[in-house]
């Protein structure tokens, strides 16, 4: 269930980034309150998952996934690069992720 947990606040950092962008530094409250939301929402969810996930697993996983879907939105929506090297580094995270939940014996 701590992996459950993990992905769910992975998911919820994707939230929380994108809103920050949406919010510009705070001058909208709407995208601004979401951003609050989801963070809180994330880091209760990672608290979840390291009852029993070591911290440095958790917390790779983590940010692999935020750093891995916040990249896809700023492509999707924000016409950020989409190079051949951009890609192959995401394949990558994508990789080293699930690499991590391989090998941990939780």
């Amino acid at each position: 269930m701590s992996w459950f947990y993990l992905i769910l606040a992975g998911l919820f950092e994707i939230g929380f980034t994108t809103f920050l962008k949406m919010s510009e530094n705070f001058k909208y409250f709407w995208p601004s309150v979401a951003f609050l939301i989801l963070a809180v929402f994330s880091f209760s969810a990672l608290s979840i998952s390291l009852k029993t996930i070591p911290l440095g697993t958790a917390y790779a996983i983590w940010t692999g996934i935020g750093a891995f879907g916040t990249a896809l939105i700023g492509i999707a929506y924000y016409g950020e690069p989409t190079d051949v090297w951009r890609i192959i580094f995401l394949i990558g995270l994508i990789g080293s992720i699930i690499g991590l939940k391989v090998v941990s014996p939780y």
